[in-house]
């Protein structure tokens, strides 16, 4: 008896421990984790978006040769004047964390929009997921290729997976740990490489032969022919290869939740904030808090999209010019770790081990931002739609599917490093494209100049559609993600088709007089469905019910009618309103699930009256499967059944259960 109490005091404090922090169902917007300065979070969002100085100057050379610093410009160009832009739009449109997602959902209505959330939200998930399974990967590799590596850990599907689970546990810690490890990355990963570029600066400036050589490189190439404009052109055609090198920021959005409005305000106020929406001073704090939140996710963005194209630029002059062309191949020394290359050569090895080192813990950690990204989005889509568990809603439990799905990925790919890579790409310009999109449409319809935003959007999509070309492996693992989010969805909204599905109830002055009335007696629920809505009907139905149920005649009774909803929708406030028709007391409201609003009406009566109401139905005539489906689909089908069924799993005592009556 006492191993049995202490095990499951050990199951509730572990249940505590799991949910602590989710989300409440009626603050959907809540910020269930500490806010911080914008230039920690930006490191947080960074580990992803610097990490790839890492790897990025050799992919531009290897795409472009001589050509890459050009290319890389152009690269920078579109970072700082429309990356830039569209993002900053879309911190504005979406101060909750919501995303370029949130500016879309509503573009096509009911299903049709939960399903084009869902096919972005597996671009989401491809972007994010690869993003910590590949970098895992790449840090793995950097570990087996230093020559200080002892056998033991020179396995590459061991290794990864061991560095996931160590960011699995940071997570499961908390957003603070993982912050607080970042800035420290960010920092120094950042000063040994401004060290490694200036170095090659002055390696170019105090030996001046290299840039004529450069230059020679440049036009001596085979499909230039010494022609500028074509230098232009092929390196505008170039540079969708070099599209890595914009990640980073859908997570700056994503992340928002976390960035600190006004030091003033703490996260306790900010929880005060969304628990009291009914307070105008409240009201006034929450748009001060988000004008700051848009405000310094705007700093966030901007001095992220500068510092990364200041390095992006100086380490691809410096390593495309000092380095042979023959240490990019494959194998060589340079291939994939041209900084590195050049921390080792000018700076000798001490250096160059240090500069590894970084290289390693950061881009083993760029993986935290894309868990910090998925674990701000999910919990916004899927439990509101009833396409994931409740859970879901808490970071811990999200925290440990989301490894175990990163663990499944490595395992399948082999943590081979260019086999993820085309699906990362592809994730990350997806979402660019459909950020750009939104918010072309956003501008245009405010009745603003949309235009160059649509040019933007243009050049995002060339990009994307170039990239789905040349690796088309990456699509094909977009659209795994994409079924497996949409089968698992719907597997969810099935499943939890029979709960309540009711966040609150709010009656007009009319509903609650005519329930306070029916409680002086027993209460008695009439089942409705309305048709002509006139007296004639309303009397046909008392009759049946009354002459078929042996109700008394001087019993009062009210009619409650559902009018179905938007069925795509899973949970919503249940609105009643009393009307009257002839001398006839109807309730009616609106909801996406019929049989639950009646459910969740019928227990709110017991609990608010204190007596058990009754409710009284026809019977259906039909194929009961074709009303399950309907039921599904359309919120409606066999309503009592169904209605019964929901209060069975709502409430297990049948003693306190309403009473459900179907005949006539």
């Amino acid at each position: 008896m006492l191993n049995w109490l202490v095990g499951r005091s050990a199951g509730r404090r572990l249940k505590l421990w799991l949910f602590k922090g989710s989300a409440q169902k009626d603050t959907p917007h809540a910020a269930p984790h500490k806010q911080h300065p914008w230039w920690q979070v930006m490191c947080l969002t960074g580990v992803d978006y610097f990490s790839t100085l890492g790897y990025q100057p050799g992919i531009a050379f290897l795409a472009a040769q001589a050509l890459s610093p050009i290319a890389t410009l152009i690269l920078v160009l579109l970072t700082l004047f429309g990356a830039l832009p569209i993002y900053n739009r879309v911190a504005e449109e979406s101060p909750h964390g919501e995303g370029s997602i949130s500016m879309l959902e509503h573009l096509l209505s009911r299903w049709k929009g939960k399903l084009f959330v869902l096919v972005l939200l597996g671009f989401v998930a491809t972007d994010f997921v690869i993003t910590i399974t590949l970098s895992a990967a790449d840090a793995t590799a950097h570990i087996i290729e230093n020559p200080f590596t002892p056998p033991l850990l020179k396995h590459q599907v061991g290794v990864t997976l061991a560095l996931i689970a160590v960011l699995g546990v940071i997570f499961l810690r908390g957003f603070k740990e993982a912050i607080g490890i970042a800035v420290a990355l960010v920092a120094a990963y950042l000063l040994l490489n401004t060290v490694v570029i200036a170095v090659g600066w002055y390696e170019l400036a105090t030996h001046p032969f290299h840039f004529p050589e450069w230059k020679q490189a440049v036009f001596g190439h085979p499909e230039v022919r010494g022609e500028t404009w074509r230098i232009l052109l092929i390196s505008l055609l170039l540079f969708p290869k070099l599209a890595l090198g914009l990640s980073g920021f859908e997570t700056g959005v994503a992340v928002m939740p976390l960035v600190k409005g006004y030091d003033d305000i703490s996260a306790d106020d900010w929880a005060n904030i969304q628990s009291t929406r009914t307070s105008h001073i409240e009201d006034k704090k929450t748009r001060r808090l988000l004008r700051g939140r848009i405000r310094n996710t705007k700093k966030l963005l901007r001095t992220a999209a500068l510092i990364m194209s200041v390095m992006l630029i100086s380490s691809s002059f410096v390593t495309s010019i000092l380095i042979p062309a023959e240490k990019f191949a494959e194998g060589g020394e340079a291939n994939g770790r041209a900084l590195a290359y050049l921390a080792h050569t000018y700076l000798g090895s001490l250096f160059g081990t240090v500069y590894d080192l970084s290289t390693i813990l950061i881009l083993w950690f760029a993986g935290a931002s894309a868990m910090a990204g998925l674990l701000s989005i999910v919990p916004r889509y899927l439990p509101r739609y009833g396409m994931a568990p409740e859970w879901a809603r808490a970071a811990r439990p999200l925290v440990i599917v989301i490894t175990a799905i990163a663990f499944a990925v490595t395992l399948i790919f082999n943590a081979d490093v260019d086999a993820q890579g085309g699906a990362y790409a592809t994730g990350v310009l997806v979402l660019m494209t459909s950020a750009a999109i939104a918010v072309t449409l956003a501008v245009r319809k405010k009745g603003r100049n949309w235009y160059p935003y649509f040019l933007i959007a243009l050049v995002f999509a060339y990009t994307t559609i170039q990239n789905i070309h040349e690796r088309p492996e990456g699509i094909k693992i977009a659209s795994f993600f994409i079924l497996t989010i949409i089968l698992a969805s719907l597997f969810s909204r099935v499943w939890r088709s029979t709960e309540l599905r009711v966040e609150r109830i709010e009656l007009d002055d009319k509903a609650r007089q005519f329930i306070k009335d029916a409680a002086k007696g027993t209460i008695r629920i009439i089942s409705n469905r309305r048709d002509k809505g006139d007296a004639d009907e309303y009397s046909f139905k008392e009759h049946e019910k009354r002459t078929s149920n042996h109700i008394p005649t001087g019993e009062p009774i009210l009619f409650f009618e559902v009018t179905p909803g938007d069925a795509s929708e899973f949970s919503d406030t249940l609105s009643i309103r009393g009307e009257t028709v002839d001398g006839y007391r109807i309730l009616r409201t609106q909801s996406p699930a019929v049989p639950n609003a009646i459910a969740a009406f019928l227990l709110y009566l017991r609990d608010e009256m204190g007596k058990l109401p009754h409710v009284y139905f026809g019977w259906s005539e039909g194929n009961p499967i074709s009303y399950l489906l309907k039921y599904i689909a359309f919120g409606e089908g066999d309503t009592a059944p169904v209605t019964h069924e929901v209060l069975r799993q709502a409430e297990k005592d049948p003693n306190r259960r309403p009473i459900v009556h179907v005949g006539g």
